[in-house]
């Protein structure tokens, strides 16, 4: 009984991001929240974009991002992605032989990512830069990370669509290579 509770909660935003059944998460300095209200639905979907995962999959990733400063509770996210799979964000497939469910995003999930572009860059760059940006990741900006996850999920959204005409092929590389390029000026 105690977890169609909890759904309700999360399903009409009493429990998002009010602590113990929110996505607060410490940050290294063991203060203040580095998702803030809501954001690691943002951060789940945009990992599951990436790759269809499992929800032990998913943590075990953001707190490799995090450098093991923080590994979210199962508590947190397992409401977090059924919430997304009501939503219709997410599809889930028991295929797996330990009954575990395994999370793949859907178009109205994509859809859901580019509408809130930039809450979920913010969040991105946190993920993989910490809050301060001296993260795991060497210190790189965030605006930079921000950059790098944008282009890669844009990258994946086009390249998981039809596929590409030789024409469009050449174009993308072009694109890419001239990024390249401009990089090396810098």
């Amino acid at each position: 009984m105690h977890h169609h509770h909890f759904r309700y909660e999360m399903r009409h935003g009493a429990g998002e991001g009010s602590g113990r059944h929110g996505d607060e998460m410490p940050t290294r300095r063991g203060g203040g929240r580095i998702f803030g209200h809501g954001g690691l639905r943002f951060v789940l979907l945009s990992l599951i974009a990436e790759e269809a995962s499992h929800g032990y999959e998913l943590i075990k990733r953001i707190e490799d991002r995090l450098g093991g400063s923080y590994s979210p509770s199962p508590g947190t996210v397992y409401p977090t992605l059924t919430l997304l799979e009501e939503q219709g964000h997410l599809q889930a497939d028991n295929t797996d032989a330990g009954g575990r469910k395994r999370y793949a995003i859907t178009d109205a999930g994509k859809a859901f990512l580019e509408e809130n572009r930039t809450v979920v860059d913010t969040m991105l760059a946190r993920l993989n830069g910490g809050v301060d940006g001296a993260g795991p990741r060497g210190g790189r900006p965030p605006q930079v990370m921000r950059a790098i996850e944008n282009l890669k999920l844009a990258m994946r959204m086009r390249l998981t669509r039809e596929a590409l005409t030789p024409e469009q092929a050449h174009a993308f590389a072009a694109v890419l290579d001239r990024a390249a390029q401009e990089l090396e000026k810098i």
